[in-house]
């Protein structure tokens, strides 16, 4: 990590372990250690100092100081992030890990409000008491943070019936660079009294303030969620049983996964067991809000007979009860997990118009295997919405480095294709230091004159989180 150089870079050190608790800031290398990379190994960082407020006062105190001394500040929720920023390179960490509390939940008004350091699982798990939901899911619920999911505008399983993070929040509580504290935590659903500041924050990856708590909204429950998973022949059939499923406004998750990605999966972990007895070249999992077990039943065996008999599906699973609907999840949430097995893999994150996935897939996928001959694109993901997890696997029997040196040519080659299709390169992980150079080159001029400009009114020092995104 290695000390300052600059006095005053030395004097704000100081000033920060004055000012602040103890408790509120460290310095030990290995309590700081697992706060400087990122799961994947990809990026690696070093910092003088690592503060851990335990307020939004103290998250302020914090602000002035390193304002008061040039110093730039990076913040991390759960450090689950996959572009790279939440990882300092000689900047403050400021982590949020110890401000989890729930301020308020309200069955009346549907609204809670969190701490940003709190993992999403504990507000799904609040919604829950009161017999609420709040239907953000993600793989990393456990352990990614409220204030990540707002940082980078999260999406995950139920964006098709709910929406991504923006749409699930009522506004947040954010530290400015100024050290002011703006207080967006409302549970108005309507309010036109100017801009929609809180918005400002959201997909912003601290750049912008530090979202210190939000309120989120709430959502009564389905009363049973009846879950399927079907094996398939292509993406052009799962773009048509999804436009199939859709019928009576009932779909709430449609997950589509190829099979070297399912067989990484199933080969790998013991505890996951393959359900259909034969193998398929696609698989979908499915999920229909439903009045009970026994309709959400009759609807899936409804749905999937004309699906059968229309040829969009060749074999079905449906989860008789929560402990086969909880198993049939785990497989698309290994997902990721199970591509490590296969050894190195250049990942993207992108969306494209979902009438157009199964162009894409034939698109990249000839491209891929003429930039490197033997590898082994693994897209899956969030056909519902768009949003795929285009990952590109290592050739069997090539080495993992050289290969993972390619990871920039590829994914300009990857962008191409999205560009041309009318996409994103970036669908729900944010843009971090792995796709600023993309952006800036990719955006159009007007967009980017706005981003820098509001970037610029807001922190004019370049404070928060300073290499990142813009």
């Amino acid at each position: 990590m290695g000390r300052p150089v600059n006095r005053k870079t030395d004097i704000g050190l100081s000033a920060l372990k004055s000012a602040l608790p103890p408790q509120a800031w460290t310095e030990d290398k290995d309590i700081i250690a697992p706060h400087l990379s990122e799961w994947r190994d990809k990026y690696f960082g070093h910092t003088p100092i690592m503060l851990t407020p335990r307020s939004t006062q103290e998250v302020a105190e914090a602000v002035n100081i390193c304002r008061q001394y040039d110093l730039k500040i990076t913040p991390q929720g759960g450090n689950t992030g996959l572009v790279g920023g939440q990882i300092p390179q000689g900047e403050i960490l400021l982590s949020l890990k110890k401000m989890t509390a729930i301020r308020d939940i309200n069955s009346v008004t549907n609204a809670l409000i969190i701490e940003a350091g709190a993992p999403l699982k504990r507000a799904q798990d609040a919604a829950t008491q009161i017999q609420r939901m709040f239907p953000l899911t993600l793989s990393s619920e456990g352990s990614c943070t409220i204030g990540g999911v707002i940082s980078t505008n999260a999406g995950g399983n139920h964006v098709l019936k709910y929406g991504t993070t923006k749409d699930l929040i009522f506004g947040v509580e954010a530290v400015l660079a100024s050290g002011e504290i703006y207080n967006g935590l409302t549970s108005l659903r309507k309010d036109n009294t100017g801009y929609d500041l809180s918005r400002l924050f959201i997909g912003a990856e601290g750049t912008l303030g530090i979202v210190t708590a939000a309120s989120l909204k709430l959502f009564t429950p389905p009363p049973y969620t009846q879950r399927v998973m079907v094996g398939l022949e292509s993406p052009e059939k799962a773009v048509a049983l999804l436009s199939h499923c859709r019928a009576a406004g009932r779909l709430s998750m449609f997950e589509v996964m190829p099979a070297i990605g399912y067989r990484a999966v199933i080969d790998n972990f013991g505890h996951i067991t393959d359900p259909f007895p034969d193998a398929h070249p696609w698989y979908a999992l499915i999920d229909w809000d439903s009045a009970s077990s026994e309709d959400g039943i009759k609807h899936a065996e409804d749905k999937l007979d004309t699906a059968l008999n229309a040829g969009l599906i060749r074999s079905a699973v449906i989860a008789q009860n929560e402990s086969q609907a909880g198993a049939l999840l785990a497989v698309r949430e290994h997902m990721s997990a199970g591509q490590k097995c296969l050894g190195g893999s250049i990942k993207q994150d992108i969306t494209v118009p979902i009438s157009d996935i199964p162009a894409f897939f034939k698109t990249a996928n000839a491209a891929m295997e003429q930039l490197i001959p033997g590898c082994r694109p693994v897209g899956f993901g969030h056909f519902g919405d768009g949003n795929i997890h285009y990952n590109i696997t290592q050739p069997i029997g090539s080495d993992r480095r050289t290969f993972l040196a390619q990871w920039d040519h590829v994914s300009a080659a990857i962008f191409d294709i999205v560009d041309h299709f009318g996409g994103s390169i970036s669908a729900e992980h944010g843009i971090g230091i792995m796709k600023k150079t993309e952006l800036a080159a990719r955006a159009g001029p007007v967009k980017l004159s706005m981003l820098r400009r509001i970037k610029q009114a807001m922190d004019p020092d370049n404070m928060m989180n300073p290499r990142v995104m813009v």
